[in-house]
């Protein structure tokens, strides 16, 4: 449509894709050998249940469909280990590797490259009951998972990422419980983030074992800045940014975690053994970034992590309340860059949920102004290789139910029916330019 936003030009080789994950869309939490998750009995805010989602698990070639009309050539989506491995190890599950068999021939022959997420938090039960990621050995099962999903599919799949955000899984789930498996151990959860980083190692030694290539892992990274020039804001940001940005990017870019991280997680020195930093600084083939806002951050003495989120004036928000900045995109590109020896990027995640409706001309101008913000920080010398909008369909947002829709494509929940919206004719001008 001429009325359209105009966006910079992109490489001929970008890749453009969308993005899932197999919690959020699939249901059939009970067909084909699936064992539970942690996530299947968590209450939600509202009562929701994933047990339908998007019905993608019998829906998918509709998904597919959707992709290669959206122009896609890239297609992010997540492995259920609970599907691989009903109770998370022993001889995988056929039907489950099928299911995945299938929808991987099916991207190739539309000329859209999988980008698979071994671990998107669907943790299986009976490893929680024994632990889950405070356990060391779910790490080792996480590895042999990951084996035997590449040994299915590493024929064709093309970006192999170990895990989706392991800051917030570990911050949500163990830290403060508002995620599964409801874990609230605050300073206590240190063994939940090192054992997830150190899966990520052994899984792309097991990975690489086996010949794969293009191994990345994806976070959910953040500029902060301080809410006021008081030292002790300025104090509270860099302890926030050292929980989200550094102690899950220095081990695996740097090889070793930031300073003061016994001030984070009193005791953590202890939990990692001889030899850990080596497995979990592994070269990486490529990063993923998902970015959703920056934050402005100001001390606290009634909060127990010695901080606490200041408003961003004057920005628009999303339907979720997150400030919509653009100009967040580029600053956190460029700061990783200075920040590290960074590998290519691939933006593995960026959108926004906004009110339920076709005509989203809100859910364009953002992607037109974040699109344009990444094309900022590539002309300034970051390598960036692909863009994944989150998400192609309205979803399962995890604890908000279905309160929450990012979808380029509108579900109708009750039906499944899929309508695009004028933003997925929007993404479609731009992936097809």
């Amino acid at each position: 449509m001429s009325d359209w936003p105009e966006v910079p030009q992109f490489p001929a080789d970008f890749r453009w894709g969308a993005a899932t994950a197999a919690f959020q869309i699939e249901g059939s939490l009970h067909a084909d050998g699936r064992g539970a998750s942690i996530w299947d009995s968590f209450p939600t805010n509202n009562g929701d249940t994933a047990a339908t989602a998007t019905d993608s698990y019998r829906r998918w070639r509709d998904d597919v469909d959707l992709l290669s009309g959206l122009g896609a050539n890239a297609y992010r989506f997540s492995i259920a280990w609970p599907r691989i491995q009903a109770d998370g190890a022993g001889a995988p599950n056929r039907l489950g590797l099928d299911h995945y068999d299938r929808l991987v021939d099916e991207l190739c022959a539309r000329g859209i490259d999988p980008a698979v997420t071994l671990y998107h938090w669907d943790l299986p039960q009976a490893l929680e009951d024994a632990g889950g990621w405070l356990n060391r050995d779910t790490a080792a099962r996480f590895a042999d998972y990951s084996a035997h999903v590449h040994a299915r599919l590493g024929d064709r799949v093309k970006l192999w990422i170990t895990h989706n955000e392991p800051f917030v899984h570990a911050a949500y789930g163990y830290t403060l419980g508002q995620h599964a498996p409801g874990r609230t151990l605050l300073g206590a959860s240190f063994p939940a983030v090192h054992h997830l980083l150190l899966s990520h190692g052994l899984a792309t030694a097991a990975l690489r074992a086996q010949g794969a290539t293009n191994i990345g892992i994806t976070h959910n990274l953040a500029p902060v800045s301080p809410a006021s020039d008081a030292p002790e804001d300025a104090l509270a940001a860099a302890r926030f940014d050292g929980w989200q940005n550094r102690v899950f990017c220095d081990p695996v870019l740097l090889g070793h975690y930031p300073d003061g991280l016994d001030d984070l997680f009193p005791g953590a020195s202890d939990v990692i053994a001889d030899g850990d930093a080596a497995v979990i600084g592994a070269p990486l083939d490529f990063l993923g970034v998902n970015y959703y806002n920056p934050y402005l951050v100001r001390a606290s003495a009634a909060s127990p992590l010695g901080f606490e989120f200041a408003e961003h004036e004057g920005v628009e928000h999303t339907a979720f309340g997150w400030p919509i900045v653009p100009a967040g995109l580029t600053r956190l590109l460029l700061e990783l860059k200075d920040r590290y020896d960074l590998p290519p990027v691939y933006i593995t995640e960026n959108g926004a949920s906004f009110t339920d409706t076709l005509a989203d001309r809100d859910r364009i101008d953002y992607l037109a102004g974040h699109l344009t913000a990444l094309r900022a920080a590539m002309d300034a010398g970051v390598d960036v290789r692909g863009y994944f909008c989150w998400s192609l369909l309205d979803n399962f947002e995890w604890a908000e139910g279905y309160s929450q829709r990012f979808g380029l494509v509108r579900v109708d929940f009750e039906t499944g029916e899929r309508t695009p919206r004028e933003s997925y004719g929007y993404f479609r001008s731009l992936a097809t330019r």
